[in-house]
This record gives C-alpha cells, structure tokens and sequence, in this order.
C-alpha cells in the first residue's frame, strides 16, 4: 500500500503546519484600541502642622506626604537646607530638631508637631556666624558648599552628643564620656557625605570648636 495515500502532505509540510497553526494560536487577533482605564489617586486633604523653625512661630498647611525638607524649602523658602540624594544617604539636608540631628528628607513634616527646627540659617548670620561656620572658613572646611549646611548642622549635634557623653560606634567604653579623636569625629560624621573630599578638614574645624566648648 502507498503510505502516502491517506496522507497528501508530506512529513515535513505537516511539521511546517503544525507550527504555523500554534504560532497563530499564541498570538492572539488583534483589536481595536481602546483607552486604557485611568487610576485615580485622591489628593490628600492638607493638615495643619506647627513649628518653632529658628526661634520664629510657624502654621503650615502640607500635603500629609510632604517631608520637613520639602516643607522648610518649599513652603518656608529656607533654602540652605540641601536636597541632596533625597533618600537619607548623603545627610546633606541634616537640620536640628529639638537639638537633635535629623535627615530632614526621611521625617515627614507633620511628624514634628510643636517642634524646634534649627537650619543652617538658624544658627548664624554673615555678621555674627556661628563658631563652627568660622572654623569652616578657616580651615577650608568646603569648596562647592553643597554639603555644607548639612556638615555644620551635624557637626552642631556631634559637639552635643560628646558634651552630653552619648557613645559612638567606635567608642571603646560605652560607659566613660567618650574622647574628642579624630576616629570618633569621623564615625559620628560618617552619615555627611562631602564628595569634594574635604574631610581632614572638617574634622579640624570641628576639633578646634569641640576643644574650645569643652
């Protein structure tokens, strides 16, 4: 019997067929285009938040989302605050929060309710600076000046936190008040970043101010 008698095609075009059939089946027919459904987000309804920012009353009304950097730049126009990574990374927007340091970028403006903020602009002025905006002229603590502001408010709670004996990570005795080293400087400085690389100098400047206060 001729094997090819109930079968017309051949082997191979069957094959040939039968990839063509799937290939066709995979890929669906196309349709007309439709708009595609759009996702609504709701605005947040803004919430009344109030700060004592460099010694001066302030009421904002914010988008609950908004952050203590974007408030302080955006809203109050205090803009030596940095935006810097926007992510806590670079520290460049540290501001002073009841005498704390913060990553203002990280903390959400209306989580400090009734709080003191301090900005760089708090803490001197070009006719009276602050001891450590001094030092920094005079130990070329900078040269962009980006990181700066961040630099000097960190720097601010540094000198606090040693007065006030708080151990670092590379204190050796978490008991004893911890010494004024350019290690422990540098490891509490470690969340500034300076990418002009001017570190010894910050660390000089800071020494001079921290050595003076103690």
């Amino acid at each position: 019997m001729d094997p090819n008698a109930h079968f017309p095609l051949s082997r191979r075009d069957l094959l040939i067929a039968g990839a063509t059939s799937a290939a066709a089946t995979a890929v669906p027919a196309a349709t007309p285009s439709q708009p595609k459904p759009t996702t609504m987000t709701a605005a947040a309804a803004p919430m009344s938040v109030r700060l004592s920012v460099n010694g001066a009353p302030r009421q904002l009304e914010v988008d609950p989302r908004t952050t203590l950097l974007d408030a302080l730049r955006e809203n109050m126009h205090l803009t030596g605050t940095k935006k810097g990574c926007d992510h806590g990374q670079c520290g460049a927007c540290t501001v002073l929060v009841n005498g704390r340091r913060v990553i203002s970028c990280l903390s959400l403006a209306v989580m400090n309710e009734g709080a003191s903020v301090t900005t760089i602009e708090g803490l001197g002025t070009p006719q009276a600076p602050h001891a450590l905006q001094t030092a920094f002229v005079k130990h070329d603590g900078y040269q962009c000046g980006y990181c700066t502001p961040g630099q000097i408010c960190s720097a601010v709670g540094v000198i606090d936190e040693i007065k006030r004996g708080t151990p670092s990570h590379v204190s050796a005795d978490l008991t004893a008040q911890p010494m004024l080293s350019a290690e422990e400087l540098r490891e509490r400085m470690s969340g500034n970043i300076c990418r002009c690389g001017a570190y010894s100098n910050i660390v000089d400047a800071i020494t001079e101010v921290a050595g003076a206060k103690a």
